[in-house]
């Protein structure tokens, strides 16, 4: 199994920090810790919103706050359910299976909701092959601990 430079491969010890990019002009730093925030809370929100992804937001939140804010970006990588989740990607593009359940549990529940409310037929169609299309590339991820 490949594992990232600096990270921790016991679970007891905070993991330490990926290498950070080189420091951007301060008004693309704003920018980027901007994008970071709202990225952040539109994950969180994620969290209790059906339909509305998680991982994709935390990722982008991840890599805005790498580029922006190194206090942030240590933050997300340390939380408890971020953190696994951030460092599993950077060790290439992993997704845990419990993470691929959760999602195929969520957008299955929101391809039935489409399917009973009142809402344009190529709107629904729009939706489930969308969300098709996510689960088969979620699925064919690698999973953590698995080569």
């Amino acid at each position: 199994m490949g594992t990232i430079v600096g990270v921790s491969e016991n679970p007891s010890q905070s993991p330490a920090l990926p290498d950070l990019p080189p420091p951007l002009p301060a008004p693309l730093r704003w920018l980027l810790l901007a994008l970071a925030l709202l990225s952040l809370a539109t994950g969180i929100v994620g969290i209790f919103l059906p339909g509305l992804p998680t991982t994709v937001f935390i990722l982008i939140a991840a890599w805005a706050a790498a580029r922006s804010s190194p206090r942030l970006h240590a933050w997300l990588w340390r939380h408890r359910l971020f953190g696994p989740m951030l460092r599993n990607w950077a060790d290439g593009g992993r997704v845990s299976r419990r993470a691929k359940w959760s999602a195929t549990l969520v957008m299955g529940s929101t391809a039935l909701i489409l399917a009973v409310v009142n809402a344009p037929t190529w709107a629904r169609w729009f939706a489930w092959i969308n969300m098709a299309c996510v689960l088969v590339w979620l699925w064919h991820r690698p999973e953590p601990g698995k080569p």
